[in-house]
């Protein structure tokens, strides 16, 4: 296990300060904003410390209101909605500066058989072990920027293997735009048995990559093209239980953008082919004068 993902473990182990209050930290960097993934996988720690451990969450929906402070803790107050006897819900609000900049509402169910088909099928890519990381990728196309390099080079939580183009290479070459994005991952390392750790840390990595496939639609990157974005709501549906430390395939795709917004859409499969979660993120590509 290396540090990062060491770090984002304690991350996840919030601290209680009250009946249904607990409090996160934010990684130690110099960064202008919380990562959305960690805000959605904190509150979702909150939310499930307060369920009985016979329920797993089953979805999850959330509002982006404000950015995260990185200097200061974030305070998450979960409100107990509803116990009943197959489902209870939550309600969990991240505070900073005396105001919400995080609102999730998640449920749990309790385990019961039922009727089961599967309509997606996983898309054909090649095998994770056959493609480069995300850093290899990258560091061709950042040549000799020592800045770049650099943050390149710092341990990351989640192996991430791109099995469709990058938004900067589309940005070199506009016949690589497409508004599909195919990746595999994993964290690299043997994770504790805890059904709601490994739904936690797909939260966390969802995030990554849905805005990029709004920008490959369109051949532009961050860093590279005038523009401004922010994720704005999130919503995931958690179909079976899987394991984080095993690849999964995120297949994503975006519909739609017109009017400084975009919808992307996504689809986490095991390597053999099981649908295990569903994923919509709605966000703000603002045009810089």
């Amino acid at each position: 296990m290396n540090e990062a993902l060491k770090e984002l473990l304690d991350l996840l182990d919030l601290e209680q300060i009250e009946l249904d209050i607990f409090r996160g930290r934010s990684p130690e960097e110099r960064i202008q904003r919380v990562f959305g993934g960690q805000v959605a996988a904190q509150a979702l720690v909150a939310a499930g410390r307060t369920v009985p451990k016979d329920r797993d969450v089953h979805s999850l929906h959330a509002y982006f209101i404000r950015p995260g402070d990185p200097s200061i803790p974030i305070v998450y107050n979960v409100e107990r909605l509803r116990d009943g006897r197959s489902f209870t819900t939550r309600r969990v609000v991240a505070v900073q500066h005396g105001k919400a900049i995080f609102t999730m509402s998640a449920s749990f169910h309790v385990f019961e058989e039922g009727v089961a088909h599967q309509a997606s099928v996983m898309p054909v890519v090649p095998d994770p072990e056959t493609l480069p990381t995300f850093q290899d990728r990258m560091f061709e196309l950042v040549g000799d920027n020592p800045g770049l390099r650099d943050w390149l080079s710092r341990p990351r939580p989640v192996d991430a293997r791109y099995a469709s183009p990058l938004t900067w290479e589309a940005f070199q070459n506009p016949e690589l735009r497409s508004p599909q994005t195919n990746v595999w991952f994993r964290y690299h390392a043997d994770l504790p048995d805890d059904p709601l750790l490994h739904v936690v840390l797909a939260a966390y990595a969802s995030d990554f990559t849905l805005v990029d496939t709004i920008l490959l639609a369109h051949g532009m990157a961050w860093g590279a093209s005038n523009i401004m974005g922010a994720s704005l709501d999130h919503a995931m549906w958690f179909h079976r239980p899987f394991r984080a430390d095993d690849w999964l395939l995120y297949a994503q795709e975006s519909p739609w953008s017109a009017g400084a917004r975009g919808l992307a859409r996504g689809e986490m499969f095991t390597a053999s082919g099981d649908l295990v979660v569903s994923v919509v993120q709605e966000a703000m590509i603002r045009l810089m004068k």
